[in-house]
């Protein structure tokens, strides 16, 4: 009898695009003659779908769902996904989902499934959630538990119990998005300066695929503020530069990537008025009427904003990638670590996952000195984090030789 592994991928964080190739990549390669696939796509309201096989080979979310005969009219041709179509109640969601596959109740997944394979990236798939929620329905599941989870999706928390450790780190502090305003960006702005400098590294703690992420080589306090901006997915668009765009569609379309700008549905503020927008189209509507009008500036606040940002200094040196494993005995064993060759300062999104853009060499160039100095802090990270089963640590090395680290928990690519 075939043991039946669920794929469970796609889901509603800035990374499901990369969660649901993740899951097709397993899907075709997972052996067929001694398991049985089931493919789990989460969608944008959390739903377990039981997918009909032939969605697994689109090109992306959007080219399925929400499905064709349910989007709305849009005179740009905006993509969009099942979220911009509204809060829609549960007969609504049902509605979609039956035209792709068959709804799972969480209760039913024991019967369906023997092992579930967590293809899920990001916020509710990496950081414990849903690890959790296979913990208390008895379900095994593919990756760390809920603890090293929680601590592995959290840059902040995690950089803390590093130096406690006894982990290189270079100087950090966080800021809580409570905490962040307008009129406290002076004295942020100081702070960097004083226990950090320039060029630092300014990142939304609880997002992967370096989403939000700037390299901030300027000692700018405008720049400053932007890349603030830029990691709690909130903006801010004066009047003076909507008159500089030349093209508002792709503007807007930029604007509202989940992956690369501020991300939609959101909350738009103009003047004393706020109120939520779900799709592209409405927001452009809303830019040109408020504009014309008079408006000064619009302000934006993605509903799926951060709640953490990290500013750290910028560490030189080259960057690697290292998969460690416990072996039978419960000892993590680090794999050879893989070097990365970028086209740009910073290993983004698209550098990650557009083919040509970067370029991955394994074993990492240099010395077997210093590859071995790599895997023994990557397994003592592994180890004083308390991770569990596998993980993925991204790194530098600096020419001095010193290693500095960051767990990844569920990272297979």
């Amino acid at each position: 009898m075939k043991l039946k592994v669920g794929i469970v991928f796609g889901g509603f964080s800035r990374e499901r695009e990369i969660s649901f190739a993740g899951g097709r990549t397993v899907y075709d390669n997972l052996n067929k003659s001694l398991f049985e696939a089931v493919p789990i796509f989460v969608d944008s309201f959390g739903n377990f779908v039981l997918l009909d096989w032939q969605y697994i080979y689109k090109g992306s979310i959007r080219d399925f769902y929400p499905p064709v005969d349910k989007l709305p009219g849009s005179s740009n041709e905006f993509q969009i996904y099942a979220e911009s179509l509204g809060e829609l109640k549960p007969a609504q969601q049902e509605e979609l989902i039956s035209s792709i596959g068959k709804k799972i109740q969480i209760a039913d997944l024991p019967n369906l499934i023997d092992f579930a394979f967590l293809c899920l990236h990001g916020p509710y798939g990496e950081d414990g959630r849903i690890q959790g929620m296979f913990e208390y329905i008895g379900i095994p599941y593919s990756g760390s538990g809920i603890l090293s989870s929680a601590i592995g999706i959290n840059k902040a928390v995690q950089k803390k119990l590093m130096v406690t450790s006894g982990f290189d780190s270079p100087a950090f502090f966080s800021i809580l998005k409570n905490d962040f305003n307008p009129e406290k960006v002076e004295l942020l702005y100081k702070r960097t300066r004083k226990e950090i400098g320039f060029p630092c590294v300014i990142k939304p703690a609880n997002q992967g695929s370096s989403i939000g992420v700037t390299i901030l080589n300027t000692d700018s306090k405008e720049a400053f503020e932007n890349a603030l901006m830029n990691a709690f997915f909130v903006k801010t668009i004066s009047a003076e530069e909507w008159k500089t765009v030349t093209n508002p569609t792709e503007y807007i379309r930029t604007l509202t990537d989940i992956r690369e700008g501020v991300g939609i549905p959101l909350t738009v503020i103009i003047g004393s008025k706020k109120e939520t927008v779900h799709h592209p189209e409405v927001l452009l509507a809303k830019f040109e009427d408020a504009f014309r009008t008079g408006a000064q500036e619009i302000s934006l606040e993605s509903l799926d904003s951060e709640s953490e940002v990290l500013i750290e200094g910028f560490i030189e040196g080259k960057e690697f990638s290292c998969i460690v494993i416990r072996n039978e005995d419960f000892n993590p064993v680090a794999l050879p670590p893989t070097e990365i060759r970028k086209g740009k300062e910073l290993f983004d999104y698209r550098s990650k996952y557009l083919p040509g853009l970067s370029r991955k060499i394994t074993p990492i160039n240099l010395p077997y000195e210093n590859i071995q100095a790599i895997r023994k802090e990557c397994e003592r990270l592994f180890s004083a984090l308390n991770f569990n089963v596998y993980a993925r640590i991204d790194g530098f090395i600096t020419e001095s030789g010193k290693v500095f680290s960051t767990i990844r928990i569920q990272r297979r690519e």
